[in-house]
Formats: structure tokens, sequence, C-alpha cells
């Protein structure tokens, strides 16, 4: 039964004044089942196109095939993308597009707080997040990797995963619109994840706006008596440096290696 309550974050996401969701469906309306398949979906397309994500791609197709129209219009086509290629070409666009673009960057809060301080605390926060589903993270590990927010979604925690995903929806709809300005191949998997997403209200299109035109919050991580060393491990270093690209502890194309796995339902 749908509440007409509004929902204010107790974990610190920042989601404030979202309604409610029904039980068993997303914010978006969708049964959580389906929410669940786009992201675990979304999670192996945007991941590093290694021989283990090539050859699981009919796997992919099939659960795709199982899903509302609106979905398949943007995963399908993106599936036919990166199957049809040539893998070495593909590896080095991946690269090109996630690793050496600062508007391509696949951690989250990157856009929402560039490199600043309070990046760090919300880093923290989707650790905890994490910790709270069972999952723990290393502090040499990144915790916001679009792929690992989707992952813990489909497999373990729905509402943690999408509260962080609306907490950071401005720098995911800047993503999408540069996948889909760059012609990529991945934008239909970024445009699917959208879609999970409840539609943008005006604030929301106005975050988006101010972060396209002012990119994120540069303040300098490394004021008198507040040097690198003086930050939580997980924020040292530039995980989206043009010139370095993936984080410590990272693999090619820059997701942190954490064994997550679908559960069954």
């Amino acid at each position: 039964m749908t509440t007409s309550g509004r929902e204010k974050a107790g974990d610190g996401s920042g989601v404030v004044g979202r309604p409610r969701a029904a039980e068993g469906r997303s914010l978006a309306g969708d049964p959580l089942e389906v929410t669940r398949a786009v992201w675990a979906a979304a999670s192996w397309l945007i991941d590093y196109p290694g021989d283990d994500l090539l050859t699981r791609l009919a796997t992919i197709k099939e659960l795709t095939a199982t899903l509302p129209e609106r979905f398949r219009a943007h995963l399908d086509p993106a599936i036919d993308a990166i199957g049809s290629g040539d893998p070495f070409e593909l590896r080095s666009r991946y690269v090109d597009t996630f690793d050496t673009r600062r508007r391509g960057c696949l951690h989250l809060t990157y856009f929402s707080y560039g490199d600043t301080r309070k990046r760090g605390l919300a880093l923290v926060r989707i650790k905890e997040t994490y910790r709270r589903a069972g999952l723990l993270i290393e502090d040499t590990e990144l915790p916001d990797h679009l792929t690992v927010v989707l992952e813990f979604g489909a497999a373990h925690d729905e509402r943690g995963a999408e509260k962080i995903l609306l907490a950071n929806r401005a720098g995911l709809e800047l993503l999408r619109l540069h996948l889909a300005d760059t012609d990529s191949p991945w934008h239909g998997v970024i445009a699917a994840v959208c879609a999970t997403l409840p539609a943008l209200d005006g604030s929301d299109r106005e975050a988006v706006r101010a972060l396209a035109e002012n990119g994120p919050a540069e303040e300098m991580v490394g004021l008198d008596g507040y040097g690198a060393d003086d930050m939580p491990p997980i924020l040292r270093g530039d995980d989206c440096d043009a010139s370095t690209g993936a984080p410590i502890g990272a693999s090619p194309g820059g997701r942190p290696q954490i064994p997550l796995t679908v559960k069954g339902r």
C-alpha cells in the first residue's frame, strides 16, 4: 500500500523529501525484481569488457529478455554494440571513455563532491551502508564505483543502493548525457539505470545543469594542516585523474575488485 508520507534519509545519503516506495516496488514504481535485474545487467555491462564479460553477454541477453520494453530498448542495443565490436578496440574505447575523461568517471561521489573533505564523509557513509548489509570493503577500495553500487543493489540491499544513486543523481545524469554526446555504446546502460529512478524534478534538473556548467567542487585536499595523510585512506589519490584513471586495488577500467554475486530470489 502506497504511503503519502515523505521520507527523510537517516543514513546521511542526502535524500530528503522523496515519497516512500510501495512495498515490493522501487521509488519509480517498478517491481523490485525488475529493478534488481536491470541493475545486475547494467553492473556487468558497464564493467571493463574483458573476456569473462564478452562470454557472458548471451546470459545477460537472456536476463534482459525478461524485462519491460522500456528497459530492453536501452540495454539490448548496448549488448549488441559491445558484442559486435573488435574486443581490442572496445577495450581501448572503454578506457578512453571512463578512465581518461572526468565526465566519464564511474565514481559517483566525484561528481557530487569533487576532491573535497565532504567526499570523504560520503564515501564513509556508503561503506557504512554496505557494512549494515554484511558487506565489508577494504580501506584501499572506493565504494562509490557505479558497478559496485549496482551490484550491491541487485544482490544485497535494493533500498540502500537506491539511496546512494539518488544522492548522486546529478552526476549519474551528467554521465548519461556525456555518453549520449559521444555516441558511446555504453549510453544505453546508464540510460536504463536512470530509468529505474523517479523522474527528475525541477531541483534535480537544476543540479544537473549546475554540474554541467561548473563541474565538481575543487576545494583542495591539502589545506595547511590537512594534507593527504590526514584524509581517510579511501580518499587519498585522484581516482578519476585524467592521467592515471583507476584507483588503487582496481581492475582495468577502474572497478574495485569486490566479490559480489547476485542472490537467488
